[in-house]
């Protein structure tokens, strides 16, 4: 089963004619994440043929409006659509006196249960986990707090080997469980097959790491070691460093060091400034560090794996 990235938004500040603000919409073992939903979010869910009823779960990096702007706005159409399922909000405390309050003061009246998942913790951490998928926290270092996320994937279940596994009468489907879990298997005559035999290697675990706006921030790297494909703000080129550490940025050269360090296999940029007509000189200066660097495009779908 593939993993998909839609980007709604990768620009910063103001939205354009052209661009919006950051916005992307993570497809994962059938789960729908979105992540950041700045002003203009639930428009490019649209044109990007999303299904709105999918998406159950929302995290939000920090509460600067061109990433949170749009989640007041989608959340009242949400309830117009007759949504009957709880909405689960991740994102910094405050994110619910904020919606709250905007939702009290207008008479939006929801229908559903949102549920609130307020963060203030300092230090990676888990904060969603199903049969198939983790998330953690990220840490990132900006002008207020700010998370980015972590989804990774669970390990999955080992391929069967039938050409294999067809010698053996013994081996019947009600085995086969057991098998895919990596458990060996006792034949009647006390001889054991090794599970490595009967199974082939399972499909890689895919994980993706998002890393909103932050100024350079090596603590990351554990965090992010070896995912298949790491975003990560480059707000300025590095002859503005010093203006990208006063406001809280990275820039690509930065970006491209910490993909390095953290040896990911793919790194796509974004959040960048309104100053840059041609985005190509980003991926000029991140390449020269780190080859396996892209320029997001507005609703283009990424194939993580």
């Amino acid at each position: 089963m593939s993993t998909y990235l839609t980007i709604l938004g990768f620009n910063s500040a103001i939205p354009t004619v052209n661009t919006s603000p950051t916005s992307q919409l993570l497809e994962m073992e059938e789960r729908h994440f979105l992540i950041d939903c700045g002003e203009g979010t639930q428009v490019q869910l649209r044109k990007a043929k999303a299904r709105f009823s999918k998406i159950n779960h929302i995290f939000i990096s920090h509460l600067h409006g061109d990433h949170c702007f749009g989640l007041p706005g989608l959340i009242a159409s949400f309830r117009l659509l007759g949504r009957e399922m709880p909405l689960h909000v991740y994102g910094p405390k405050g994110i619910k006196k904020m919606l709250e309050t905007i939702f009290t003061i207008t008479e939006t009246h929801r229908g559903f249960e949102v549920v609130y998942h307020e963060l203030s913790g300092s230090n990676s951490e888990k904060i969603y986990e199903d049969s198939r998928v983790e998330v953690y926290t990220i840490p990132l270092n900006h002008r207020i707090y700010c998370n980015g996320y972590l989804f990774k994937e669970k390990p999955k279940d080992r391929h069967l080997n039938m050409a294999e596994i067809a010698k053996y009468s013994e081996i019947e489907t009600c085995d086969y469980h057991n098998i895919k879990a990596g458990k060996d298997f006792v034949l009647s005559d006390g001889f054991v097959l090794k599970n490595e035999k009967l199974t082939l290697d399972p499909a890689p675990q895919v994980s993706y790491a998002f890393c909103s706006d932050t100024k350079y921030l090596e603590s990351v790297i554990p965090i992010i070691k070896n995912v298949t494909v790491l975003y990560h703000e480059s707000t300025f080129l590095h002859d503005l460093k010093e203006m990208a550490d006063y406001t809280g940025h990275a820039t690509a050269r930065e970006a491209a060091i910490i993909a390095k360090k953290a040896e990911v296999g793919k790194l796509i940029l974004g959040h960048f400034s309104n100053r840059y007509n041609d985005l190509t000189v980003f991926t000029d200066e991140a390449r020269e560090i780190f080859p396996n660097t892209y320029l997001p495009k507005a609703l283009e779908v990424v194939k993580i794996l």
